[in-house]
């Protein structure tokens, strides 16, 4: 296993709340009209800090979708998904949803 090197980004973020490591920018919100399973989600347009897992269909409010859940690289954890193709004709442009803390 190799060494873990985490991006610091600065101004004002968004954190992963199990562990404080960043995941992305306030500027790059998108959205926080967004729903999971779990509660509240927010769309972002871009997010470091994060691996991507398997490819899964996933049904939605929105409909079907391929998605995959991004986990933060410091502790693992699941802290959102990922569009990766959307299934089903929506107004969903921007790539990463996030739970929030």
């Amino acid at each position: 296993m190799g060494r873990l090197y985490l991006i610091q980004l600065d101004g004002r973020i968004y954190s992963c709340r199990h562990c404080r490591s960043h995941l992305a920018q306030c500027d790059e919100l998108v959205s926080k009209s967004f729903h999971c399973r779990h509660g509240k989600a927010y769309l972002f347009n871009t997010v470091v800090n994060v691996s991507v897992g398997p490819l899964e269909d996933r049904m939605m409010t929105t409909g079907k979708h391929a998605v995959a859940d991004i986990f933060c690289n410091s502790c693992q954890q699941v802290v959102g998904w990922k569009y990766v193709l959307l299934l089903k004709h929506t107004s969903i442009s921007s790539p990463v949803l996030i739970k929030p803390q």
